[in-house]
């Protein structure tokens, strides 16, 4: 297995709503807002590449929004889904697996993109088999009015309508190696895959922790659909992570890309991080 870390580029949030009801004079020292009261984050993807599998997690924002939808966040950076897939020595052709942690639109925006002549949306990796599951799609696809801006159709039925969409069966796995841990707090059953990795375990964050910065318990955004029940997961995967010595690998942090956690007095805290190349044992 080799393990890629795929960035497609940067965009902004209002840094109150990513950190809920946690004071400004506190999280505006991790993550300093601009003059708008908006902070940068990244929108990091993951390549997994064992064997004849090629498996993209997350496909980040994408580009096929209009210049009003993509002010609305200040999509900014260099890298791109496509350049970041490109520079690993890869193709959208070759990627034989897409897998969607949950629907919202800086996680799935890259699976969907215009068919060259511009006239349809088609899916981005013309191969791939796409990886959701029967009650996020249900709940993507008859959103509640505060998630709907976050769950776009173009960005969804275009998959259903190619054929290459599945479902996950009883929170299994369809990769070896690859277990799930399954959450509901940010919204419903958004899926963490768990990579077994030369004898390591990364976690893959994506929502439950966003950043580093989110590793203390209270510290929860306030998209959050179910605030109490993200306490209580975070509660639980932290405490994975310590007993089993797990990387949590973080999808939005703009500065580090992975950390190692452990048991102090005051509760879980970070130890150490940094890059995920930092703390993987080739």
């Amino acid at each position: 297995m080799k393990i890629h870390i795929i960035d497609t580029g940067f965009f902004k949030l209002d840094g109150g709503a990513m950190f809920g009801v946690v004071p400004k004079v506190l999280w505006n020292k991790q993550n300093p807002a601009d003059e708008k009261n908006l902070c940068s984050w990244a929108m990091r993807c993951l390549l997994i590449e064992d064997g004849a599998k090629l498996i993209l997690v997350d496909t980040g924002m994408g580009n096929k929004q209009d210049d009003k939808f993509f002010g609305h966040y200040d999509l900014h950076g260099e890298a791109t889904l496509h350049s970041s897939i490109e520079a690993k020595g890869f193709s959208p052709a070759d990627i034989t697996d897409v897998f969607l942690t949950h629907l919202h639109f800086d996680h799935v925006g890259g699976a969907v993109q215009f068919s060259r002549d511009g006239s349809r949306l088609e899916p981005t990796f013309p191969h791939a088999t796409y990886w959701s599951n029967e009650a996020h799609w249900q709940w993507a696809t008859h959103p509640n009015p505060r998630e709907k801006a976050s769950f776009l159709k173009e960005n969804i039925l275009p998959l259903q309508e190619s054929g290459q969409l599945r479902f996950v069966e009883n929170g299994q796995s369809p990769f070896e190696g690859i277990s799930l841990i399954h959450v509901d707090g940010h919204t419903e059953q958004m899926m963490l895959p768990v990579i077994q990795y030369k004898g390591q375990k990364i976690i893959y964050c994506a929502d439950l922790f966003p950043s580093s910065y989110h590793v203390p318990i209270p510290w929860i955004m306030s998209y959050d659909m179910r605030p109490l029940q993200t306490i209580e997961e975070k509660q639980r995967v932290l405490q994975q992570a310590v007993d089993e010595q797990c990387i949590l690998l973080f999808e939005h942090d703009l500065m580090y890309e992975a950390a190692l956690v452990e048991q102090t007095e005051k509760g879980i805290r970070i130890r150490e991080r940094g890059m995920l190349g930092d703390f993987l044992v080739e």
